[in-house]
């Protein structure tokens, strides 16, 4: 698949090739001799793209010869495309046309943007990464897809992603992030090399990816930006480990329809960009102007006059900003009763926080000290601690980090008491209708003709992790497990809302500071589930980097790089535009994303 990839990518710089300075008349060649430098896309802003166009200095089509010259340089080393839009340099000539006519779409015009390929499009296959579905088109492109378009976008290229969003194999055997059946293991591009322990030594990468969005090809540089999709993390996560900027926002604020589902119920996509100010412009360019027929939920959040984010990037915004520090759990190891003294750490791979009771390492924590001083300097109100109620709660019936979702093989029906179903049995039921959208051309039609399938071409590729999440999600009953599914989604509501964000950002903690808080304050991506689960925004700013220190360690010899480790901003439902004023307010006041060192 990157060897078609690659190819690919060299066909279309071919064709761009053939129309170059050699075949150009004399006095063409002296024109482009005399015009200023080319335009340096490494680290470049949407804004900076299109003042560019709009002063002459760039089309769209050079914009999308240097991505692609980018991807076929390296491509080949991080894995960020399952496929390259052949057509890419066709439609950017297209909006170049438009543009000397005076006519802009909105406020992507001609801006290369990559998808993740579990969301719709029908200029390319949308495949989700699962042998089954590829090369597979679906008949119908996504809401957000169509947004893109309207606002000027090139769907440069379809990212690679952790197969179904991460939702095929958990326990015993989990998939690796970013790994799927269609285009293998995406890298780091931080440092994308191979994991050389013995026990890993399966291709997959040294340093995590962060989740099933990739966010790979953003960080490299090889487009402007890119769409990920969010059921637990896989926008923040991921963002968060290749510093990036993401956005999950509130459930509603973009339409769904059109994506490959895990569950309704926390499904959204979302922006993931090198910017604040790139993630303010891409989330107004994917959200509708009115709500989507095709998605109800998308009537929760009203967008704001010209769904223009940029009007809340206010460099002092942190200036009596409330925002609070949850320190149980988030930075410090909570204890909860009946656990047992010394219980080993376990280190969560996706998020770099200790699992299962939470805290930070000295490293994390003294990024995060560093990162609650600048809050400080900047005249932010900081409320320290303010913990969330439900993962200060020391009875683990209450404690929200003691109930997770129901995620592999030894949480089947009859084992699934301590977590929440809704996962395995929201994916029963939205992915089984989605299957129904697609029509007669749907590969398979039912959930379970997709694991039978992959159990007949287990040789091709097929499950190389096993499918514990899709067997533990096929077994579930629509009707008979609806009861469970409700009660467990109304306790998922308590704890992540009432006391969860909602509980801290109104309780007592909020009350000392003379209101409610308008954030906390989360290290790298840990954040991502309580704010998944409630289907509440979070933003994910870059911000530092901690040594990559797996367990079991690394062999001595090889010199691991550091991986990148953000702060998190979570806030109350729909409240993206107070979110976005905090995140740009510190990365102004820190600018501490660099380049990765391809």
């Amino acid at each position: 698949m990157k060897t078609t990839v690659i190819l690919m990518v060299a066909g279309v710089l071919v064709a761009t090739l053939s129309l170059s300075g050699q075949h150009r008349p004399a006095a063409r060649r002296r024109a482009a001799a005399a015009r200023p430098p080319a335009f340096e896309v490494i680290e470049a802003t949407i804004p900076q793209m299109r003042d560019a166009m709009a002063a002459g200095r760039l089309t769209s089509r050079e914009l999308v010869t240097r991505y692609l010259t980018r991807i076929g340089l390296y491509e080949n080393r991080v894995h960020a495309a399952l496929i390259v839009n052949p057509r890419a340099l066709e439609d950017a000539a297209q909006l170049d046309r438009e543009r000397a006519q005076g006519k802009l779409r909105g406020p992507l015009h001609g801006i290369p943007i990559a998808l993740k390929d579990n969301i719709h499009t029908t200029n390319l296959p949308t495949t989700g990464g699962a042998l089954a579905f590829a090369g597979y088109t679906p008949p119908y492109e996504a809401t957000l897809t169509k947004n893109l378009r309207d606002a000027g976008a090139i769907i440069i290229a379809k990212t690679g992603l952790t197969e179904l969003a991460n939702w095929v194999a958990g326990d015993p055997d989990p998939m690796p992030g970013n790994y799927n059946a269609v285009g293998g293991f995406g890298f780091n591009p931080y440092d994308p090399r191979r994991d050389p322990r013995e026990a890993t030594f399966d291709g997959r990468p040294v340093l995590q990816t962060g989740g099933s969005s990739s966010g790979i090809g953003t960080a490299a540089n090889l487009w402007a930006a890119n769409v990920g999709t969010d059921t637990g993390g896989s926008v923040i996560s991921p963002s968060n480990a290749n510093m990036l900027v993401g956005i999950r926002p509130t459930i509603g604020r973009i339409s769904r329809y059109g994506m490959i589902p895990i569950t309704a119920d926390h499904d959204t996509a979302g922006p993931m960009t090198r910017t604040v100010t790139d993630a303010a412009i891409l989330l107004g360019a994917l959200e509708s102007p009115a709500p989507d027929p095709h998605d109800p939920a998308t009537a929760t959040c009203v967008p704001p006059p010209g769904r223009d984010y940029t009007k809340f990037l206010n460099a002092g915004g942190l200036k009596g900003a409330r925002i609070g520090i949850p320190r149980a759990y988030y930075y410090d190891r909570i204890t909860l009763t009946g656990d047992r003294p010394g219980t080993p750490d376990g280190i969560n791979p996706t998020t770099g926080i200790t699992a299962g009771r939470g805290g930070l390492n000295a490293e994390q924590a003294n990024v995060m000290a560093d990162a609650i001083a600048v809050l400080k300097q900047q005249g932010a109100i900081v409320v320290d601690p303010a913990d969330v109620p439900s993962l200060a709660a020391k009875d683990p019936k209450d404690n929200f980090a003691a109930w997770d979702f129901c995620a592999g093989a030894d949480q089947a029906k009859g084992k699934d008491d301590h977590c929440s179903v809704n996962f395995k049995y929201g994916m029963k039921r939205d992915f089984n209708v989605w299957l129904k959208t697609l029509g007669p051309s749907a590969p398979v039609k039912t959930l379970t003709e997709l694991r039978e399938w992959n159990l007949a071409h287990v040789k091709a590729g097929a499950i190389k992790f096993g499918q514990s999440r899709l067997d533990i999600s096929d077994e579930m009953d629509l009707e008979r497990d609806r009861a469970r599914n409700d009660a467990d989604m109304k306790k998922d509501s308590l704890m992540s809302r009432a006391d969860g964000i909602d509980g801290v950002l109104k309780g007592p903690a909020s009350q000392s500071s003379g209101s409610r808080l308008d954030a906390i304050l989360t290290p790298g991506g840990g954040g991502a589930g309580l704010a998944a689960r409630a289907g509440y925004p979070i933003i994910v700013v870059p911000f530092g980097l901690i040594p990559n220190a797996p367990r079991p360690p690394l062999p001595a010899g090889f010199n691991a790089k550091p991986a990148p480790f953000g702060v998190g901003f979570t806030g109350a439902q729909c409240s993206e535009p107070k979110l976005i004023e905090i995140a740009y307010a510190f990365e102004q006041a820190t600018r501490k994303r660099v380049a990765p060192p391809l």
